[in-house]
């Protein structure tokens, strides 16, 4: 089944400009003409057309801004990136609408009804105005969604859609619009009173592509479209309209950036498993040095809930030296990305990428120095075998002593323990089960020469004790068994 979702962006210009335009006064201009406005500019009599002056007569508090085409030609296009997860054919429309084929996604993300919503929900995030739709056709998708008239914006089936598209005016199809005082001249004011008249009249004094365009519309002419090619590199950056003082702030603009990411991964099909967020302070005279955010993730990946789940960890616990103007977002190291598992069963008790998760989500709470893992030496001294490194880095191969039993907790310092009744006593007398284990190693920066024993205390508990050979110093404990 063939089936386009349409996405119209009715407002990017006053998006980029003023957040708040759906509360606010906004006014863009075009040649000293308002292009677009904002609801309470309109309620304050701004209309489209009007001069500037007028605008500051009747609307002296509005934010003012110049339309600038290629500012709004890239959101679209960071749009169109941050879709790309959903499919990889992803077309540019007019009037700033995306098309998006989504025929061979359904089953990837659970149906119609649930990819849908992630659309929507993804271009919430996104935080610009948007209407979206579904319809069997490209074309018809595009005038569901770009027509404020559609009552219907999710239609699944050719004959529903053919209805539909009657009702709307033919003003709705571009192609149509430089014949509308001729159509309505001839009671010609839908697309379906339009698709009545006959063809070779109707081509003669109009153009072929206007049934071009009705028969695509309608699922009777087949649609070329130029598909979106995402660039080779992600390179993510917003600068922001005010500066903004709370680290907490950056989670709304940083998830612009990473559902951006998220679909330049897709589209590559590669993974992510290093992302560094870049937060831009004061330039020039009293400029500062950039905040850089480093998010190590234990296991690749390209969910975007994922990364904002880990980044909002982070930013919680930052502090900013500086007001931010700028955010940008680099991923620093990425693979290709793995096939979906072919198990039919799933590991009892978790997933391997259910324990990295665990991790990277301490790592973004504790930090990445306080979340270690082992990564033995290659020496006999046991103080300088343990060594421990941040978890995203990788362990020396040290292949492990045979036979050589080692307790699961290593003291920093080693206890010097009492005697009583000629044994040594930690809590209770400690009578010796196994040993002696000899280790006599590091003549170069530090001989040592001890006997190893494990020792049981009276509630079962074992613990590493040695004493040094050739010394009469007494009983040590250096490590206690799990």
């Amino acid at each position: 089944m063939q089936l386009w979702i349409g996405v119209h962006l009715s407002h990017v210009s006053l998006d980029m400009l003023c957040p708040n335009w759906r509360t606010e006064a906004a006014v863009i201009l075009d040649r000293d003409q308002v292009r677009i406005c904002s609801p309470a500019a309109a309620r304050a009599g701004v209309q489209v057309g009007m001069r500037s002056g007028g605008v500051n007569t009747l609307c002296p508090h509005a934010t003012i801004a110049q339309h600038d085409a290629h500012a709004d030609a890239r959101a679209v296009s960071d749009i169109a990136l941050a879709l790309l997860q959903y499919t990889p054919e992803v077309a540019l429309a007019d009037d700033d609408t995306l098309l998006l084929d989504v025929s061979a996604s359904l089953s990837l993300f659970g149906g119609i009804r649930p990819l849908f919503r992630k659309v929507q929900v993804t271009l919430d995030a996104l935080a610009f105005a948007n209407c979206i739709s579904m319809a069997p056709t490209a074309t018809g998708a595009w005038l569901l969604a770009t027509c404020q008239s559609s009552r219907k914006r999710r239609i699944l089936r050719l004959s529903k859609l053919a209805r539909q598209l009657d009702r709307l005016p033919c003003a709705a199809l571009p192609a149509a619009r430089p014949y509308l005082d001729w159509l309505k001249g001839i009671g010609g004011s839908t697309l379906g009173s339009l698709r009545a008249l006959p063809r070779a009249g109707l081509q003669r004094r109009t153009h072929k592509s206007l049934l071009q365009a009705l028969d695509a519309a309608y699922g009777q002419a087949p649609e070329l479209l130029e598909w979106v090619v995402p660039p080779p590199e992600f390179a993510g950056r917003i600068e922001l309209m005010e500066r903004l003082e709370y680290a907490e702030a950056v989670l709304f603009v940083a998830r612009r950036l990473i559902e951006q990411l998220c679909g330049w991964l897709s589209a590559h099909r590669r993974a992510v498993s290093r992302v560094v967020l870049t937060l831009e302070h004061e330039r020039g005279r009293h400029a500062r040095p950039p905040t850089e955010l480093e998010l190590a993730l234990g296991a690749p990946t390209w969910e975007p809930g994922h990364l904002l789940r880990l980044l909002k960890e982070r930013l919680h616990n930052l502090e900013l030296a500086a007001p931010i103007i700028a955010v940008a977002l680099h991923a620093a190291d990425t693979e290709t990305m793995a096939p979906a598992p072919k198990d039919l069963f799933p590991e009892p008790g978790g997933s391997p990428s259910d324990r990295e998760r665990v991790l990277e989500l301490l790592v973004a709470r504790l930090g990445r120095e306080n979340v270690l893992h082992p990564s033995p030496v290659a020496d006999y001294r046991p103080e300088v075998a343990n060594c421990w490194v941040p978890i995203d880095k990788k362990p020396a191969a040290i292949p492990c002593l045979h036979g050589a039993e080692r307790p699961f907790w290593l003291l920093a310092t080693p206890i010097p323990l009492p005697l009583k009744n000629h044994r040594p006593f930690y809590g209770s007398p400690l009578r010796i089960v196994r040993g002696p284990e000899r280790i006599e190693d590091g003549w170069w920066n530090g001989l040592a020469v001890r006997d190893y024993f494990v020792a049981q205390a009276q509630d079962g508990s074992r613990y590493w004790l040695y004493q040094e050979r050739g010394t009469h110093s007494g009983w040590f404990l250096h490590g206690l068994f799990a």
